[in-house]
Parts: C-alpha cells; sequence; structure tokens
C-alpha cells in the first residue's frame, strides 16, 4: 500500500520591512547611517540643482530683455561698427578735442558706451551713437597696434530701425553733450530731409523736427546757415567756424543780391592756405554796410539785442612752433587749445606768460 500523503495548513506571516538594524546600544548601524546620509543628500543636491536651473532661467530671460532694450554692454569688434545708416551731422575737418577724447579714454577708459543697432543682413552694427568714441578707440589702436583698442564698449540697441528717431537721438546726443556749430546742425537737417527713410522732404520740415525743443529764433538761424551751405557749397572750408552773426547776415545777403555767390567763390578759392580767420574776412567784406553793422533791434528792444549780442563767442586756429592751436574768446574767457602740457612749465614762467598776454590785449 502506497503512503497516504498528508498536507499540512502552514499560515506565513506578512511580509514586513525589514527591521531596522541597531546596534546593541539601539543606535542606528554604521551602513545604515551612511545609506540614509547618502539619500538625503542626493535629495539635496537634486533640490539644489533645481533652484540653480530656475535661477538661470530667470537671469538668462532677464539679461535677453536688458540686451533687446540696450541696455547690456558688450565689447564689439571696431571692423564690425558702419556708418552708412545715418548720414552724420558732423562736418569734415580737424577736430582739435579729439585729441583730448583720445588722452581721456587713454588714461581713465571710456565712461560713455557707444550706441549701436545690429544690421538686417547679419554684416555687423550700425553706429547710433559715438562717432568721435569710435574715431578716438580707432586712432588708439592704429597708433598703438594694441588689440585692447580693437574693440569697444557698445550698448546694441533692439528691434527694426527707427531711422527718425535716429537722427533724433543723434542730433540731440551732439547738442546736449558737445555743442554743435550752426553749419551742423544745418547739415544734420539737410541729411534728414534728403533721407528716404524719413517722412519729410524739406528743410523747414527737417529743422522743426530734429530741433522741436529748439525756440523760433535758433531754427530760423539754422535755416539761414543750411541756405548759405547750399549756395556757397564746398567753397567753405571752415563752415563750422562761422560765427552765428556772419552766417545770418550772409544769408540774408545773399537772398538780396544772389550775384554775390559767384563773388564770394572765387575769392575764396584764391585763398592758397587760407585759415578760418581769412575765410571770414573774405565774407564780411561781402556784406554791405548796413549789413555788416549791428542790425536794427528787433521787436524786444534793442537792450536785448545787445545783451545777445554780448554772449557771443569768436573761434578761429592759428599756427604755432608747437603745431595748430585753436582759440575761443567770449565775455570774461579766453581759451587756448594746442597739444602741450601746459602743468610741466614752472609755474612763475607761466604766471608771466598769461601776464604778459592780459597785458599785450590792452
Amino acid at each position: 500500500m502506497s503512503k497516504k500523503r498528508r498536507v499540512f495548513d502552514i499560515e506565513m506571516p506578512e511580509e514586513q520591512a525589514a527591521p531596522e538594524v541597531k546596534s546593541a546600544t539601539g543606535r542606528r548601524g554604521p551602513m545604515a547611517s551612511a545609506i540614509v546620509e547618502n539619500a538625503d543628500a542626493l535629495k539635496a543636491r537634486r533640490t539644489a540643482a533645481e533652484a540653480i536651473r530656475e535661477e538661470n532661467d530667470a537671469l538668462a530671460h532677464e539679461y535677453v530683455a536688458l540686451r533687446e532694450a540696450g541696455h547690456v554692454v558688450q565689447d564689439v569688434p571696431l571692423e564690425e561698427v558702419h556708418t552708412r545708416l545715418l548720414l552724420r551731422d558732423r562736418m569734415p575737418g580737424e577736430d582739435l578735442e579729439l585729441d583730448d577724447l583720445v588722452t581721456s579714454i587713454r588714461e581713465l577708459g571710456l565712461s560713455n558706451p557707444i550706441r549701436v543697432l545690429p544690421r538686417p543682413d547679419g554684416g555687423g552694427y550700425e553706429l547710433v551713437q559715438g562717432q568721435r568714441r569710435l574715431l578716438a578707440y580707432t586712432r588708439l589702436r592704429d597708433e598703438t597696434g594694441e588689440g585692447a583698442w580693437a574693440r569697444i564698449p557698445a550698448l546694441i540697441m533692439g528691434g527694426e530701425a527707427d531711422i527718425a528717431g535716429l537722427y533724433r537721438r543723434m542730433v540731440d546726443e551732439n547738442v546736449v553733450r558737445k555743442d554743435l556749430s550752426f553749419a551742423e546742425m544745418a547739415r544734420a537737417a539737410q541729411n534728414y530731409a534728403a533721407d528716404p527713410q524719413t517722412d519729410v522732404d524739406d528743410l523747414t520740415s527737417a529743422v522743426a523736427a530734429l530741433f522741436q525743443s529748439s525756440p523760433y529764433s535758433k531754427r530760423s538761424y539754422i535755416r539761414s546757415f543750411a541756405f548759405l551751405l547750399d549756395e556757397m557749397g564746398d567753397a567753405l572750408r571752415f563752415p563750422t567756424e562761422i560765427p552765428r552773426a556772419l552766417g545770418v547776415s550772409l544769408a540774408r545777403e545773399i537772398k538780396e543780391r544772389p550775384e554775390l555767390v559767384a563773388r564770394l567763390r572765387g575769392e575764396l578759392t584764391a585763398l592758397e592756405e587760407g585759415d578760418a580767420e581769412a575765410e571770414q574776412a573774405v565774407l564780411r567784406r561781402a556784406l554791405s554796410p548796413e549789413a555788416e553793422a549791428v542790425r536794427a533791434p528787433s521787436r524786444k528792444g534793442r537792450a536785448r539785442a545787445e545783451g545777445e549780442a554780448s554772449k557771443t563767442k569768436t573761434t578761429f586756429h592759428i599756427g604755432s612752433s608747437a603745431g595748430q592751436v585753436k582759440c575761443t574768446a567770449g565775455p570774461g574767457r579766453l581759451e587756448i587749445k594746442v597739444d602741450r602740457d601746459f602743468s610741466s612749465i614752472d609755474r612763475a614762467r607761466l604766471e608771466r606768460a598769461v601776464a604778459s598776454l592780459i597785458d599785450g590785449l590792452g
């Protein structure tokens, strides 16, 4: 007989988590402690990494917004900055103050970055503000050959080019930060009217748009200088040095006597090596006695006319053993600019020279 198999019902205990291994003293064992500490460290690192990613994303968005608004300074290669978008308001000619700017940038650095706009074709940037700063950096690069001057700090503006707004910004910067001559303001208005990308095509509208914050009298002077530049063309070699009163009177005289233009062109061409002072002497001789004299008082009265006349200044250039000298004379002020360090001269000698100059002027 075969043996009958017996079946036993065995109750298995429910599966439970492995009990925490503790030492005889009731503390967690070394292995368990290491595992728990490692898990806590991994969790902390994941939390920190997520926080860093969120902060980096926020900073990236903020950076992009600031860059598009033109508030981020970047070093831009000089060869990538072009000046073709806007016709500049600076007229060609010697700029003695550029030497001062070069010296300042070399010794102290650039305190005010230029402003540029990315070109739509991706070929670099177009200059919006800072032509003289760009020229100063170019000169430093060419003179020193140092790579430090091959890149210039620039604020890169975002958005599409608003040509009218960019012209106004360019003119406003130069008028506020460095006085433009009336000839340069007139040239800016002519360029603005001639640019097909602006919404004006006549000089009067251009002057009104660019110099809308200026009084009517100043806008009238600018229009007079624009007329003078149109009539005389390149016969004027020093238009930026023409005083306001002379330019306005000459424009009025030419309107009354158009035949003056041919005569003036001939006399100015005959000046072989003339300077600004010689050119102005030719222009003054062309004025009639009535125009050359002080004009009749305006409706505001002679007192105001004389007061305005007293505020005028005279600027001229002369040659010297130290090079070209720019002199600016005005009420209570005589300014001399020349490429020389006057601080290196003995003070007593400098005082005697200044006293002799003042006494010689009577």
